[in-house]
Order: C-alpha cells, then sequence, then structure tokens
C-alpha cells in the first residue's frame, strides 16, 4: 500500500511539474509571439494605379492602370514624353489651406487641359499636417482614402480629391470622421464595400507614411525633374511642370493666380491653349 501510495505520489508530482513546465511553453511562445508582432515592420504596400506614389490622370475621369508598389518596394516614376503637352505634378497634403487656394481656384482651367488632352495631371497624396487636425490625423486618414479610391474607383479621383478640398477643416480645428470622409467620397461618385473597409481599417496607412518620408528630406529630387526640396523644408503644395516648379506672383492672389499659373504652363506646353 505504501508503494503504490508512493507510486501515486509520484505520478501526480510528475503530472503536476508537466503542466508546470507546459504552462510555461505557453506563456514564452505568447511572449515571443507578441515580441514578433511588435518588431514586424508595418506594411507599406501602396494602392494600385499609383505605382509612382501618384496617379496618374489623363482626363477628369480617366487614369493610367499601373500595378501597386509591393510592401517594402520602391516607387517607379512616371515617364514624360516631350509631346508639347503640359504633364502636371501635384505634391499636395488634403489639410493645407494653400493647396485648397490652388486647387479651387485652378481646377476648372485644369480640368480643361485635362479633358482636352492636353495635359496629364499626377497627383501624390502626402502627409505632413497632422499636428493641425487635434489629434484626428486627418492628413494621413485624408490620404489614405485617397489611396483607397485609386485603389478601388481610380476614375472618380480627381471628383473625390476637388470634393475634399470642398470640405476641408479648417486647421487647428478637429478634423473629418471616417464617416464624414466617406460621406464626402459618395457625394463624389466613390462609394461600396471595399472602399468603405479600406477607409475604416485604414489600409494604406503604412504606404501613406513611406511615400511621405520618400520624398520630404532636404535634398530630395522629384522625378522627372531637378527641383529639389530646399534645405527649409518640404512643403505642400508642391507643383512642377514639365520639370519646372511653379512659384506664384508675389501678388495678394498667390497660388489663386490662376492667369499666372496659365501663363507659365503655356510657356512649357505648347499644346495648351
Amino acid at each position: 500500500m505504501r508503494e503504490e501510495a508512493a507510486k501515486k505520489a509520484r505520478r501526480r508530482r510528475f503530472i503536476l511539474q508537466g503542466s508546470i513546465g507546459a504552462g510555461i511553453l505557453v506563456v514564452l511562445l505568447v511572449i515571443v509571439l507578441v515580441v514578433i508582432q511588435v518588431a514586424k515592420p508595418p506594411q507599406t504596400a501602396g494602392p494600385q494605379n499609383m505605382l509612382s506614389d501618384g496617379i496618374l490622370l489623363t482626363s477628369t475621369t480617366s487614369y493610367v492602370p499601373t500595378a501597386a508598389i509591393p510592401n517594402g518596394g520602391s516607387p517607379t516614376p512616371t515617364k514624360q514624353a516631350d509631346d508639347g503637352k503640359a504633364h502636371i505634378t501635384l505634391y499636395e497634403d488634403l489639410q493645407c489651406p494653400v493647396c485648397q487656394q490652388f486647387e479651387e481656384a485652378n481646377d476648372p482651367q485644369i480640368s480643361g487641359w485635362l479633358n482636352a488632352g492636353t495635359a496629364t495631371v499626377e497627383i501624390h497624396p502626402v502627409s505632413i499636417l497632422d499636428r493641425l487636425s487635434s489629434g484626428n490625423r486627418y492628413s494621413s486618414r485624408a490620404a489614405n482614402a485617397m489611396a483607397c479610391v485609386a485603389q478601388y474607383d481610380p476614375k472618380d479621383f480627381w471628383a473625390v480629391n476637388s470634393a475634399f478640398y470642398g470640405d476641408q477643416p479648417k486647421e487647428g480645428s478637429n478634423g473629418r470622421s471616417n464617416t464624414q470622409l466617406l460621406a464626402t467620397m459618395k457625394s463624389a461618385g466613390a462609394d461600396g464595400a471595399h472602399v468603405s473597409a479600406c477607409v475604416n481599417d485604414e489600409t494604406f496607412k503604412g504606404w501613406v507614411t513611406a511615400a511621405t518620408n520618400r520624398i520630404t528630406p532636404p535634398g530630395t529630387t522629384f522625378p522627372n525633374s531637378k527641383v529639389t526640396v530646399p534645405a527649409t523644408g518640404f512643403g505642400t503644395p508642391t507643383i512642377i511642370v514639365n520639370g519646372k516648379a511653379y512659384t506664384p506672383p508675389s501678388t495678394n492672389l498667390g497660388y489663386a493666380d490662376t492667369a499666372a499659373f496659365a501663363t507659365f504652363v503655356k510657356g512649357l506646353a505648347p499644346k495648351v491653349r
């Protein structure tokens, strides 16, 4: 009986030790998985139709389809033909009031050039003004929303971009909620379950950060130009036409001076009238 009791005690001890050992292994496995997840680099894959980090529009409803930048990949600059057209590249932050000023003033004439086939527009949404939306991260979330449009509804990219400027929150105020972003997008034609999920999940959050970091360091050269980011820092809007940076005249109109911008463009693109 004593021997049988001793055997039972040993079995209980082995079972207890095994259970403790298994528990320790489970805890260690959880810790390892957490560490791996924390250390895992963010997903930086871009949306389709933005292989250059921007979407190339050939009319207000037409675009050039491209593959997406893979996770950890680099953008491929768009090749611009020397064909007499105005190849306009815009770097914008949707929280930027000067971008809004340029957009709202010049939208009609740029739309006309696009639809006449005498210009292309490549739009690069970036995020440098999150600090001006009361913790709402509006710049990043709006740039992600535009990436969602490029992925799922690119024909409405121009319309949604314009609609966002029409509903731009004031600097220092609380930026728009996802519900408000989606309502604005829907008013411009971009709708659907894929778009909603992309906005709510912030699917391209990592890409927004990566695309912004690629273009903002001082000394960075913009593709298809000799224009570089000045030592004073990157700013929006940055507007490049056929490799030349546009700087508005020193007048009260500033970036809203449509005549000055038209003169600049026509001087570089003979097909623009």
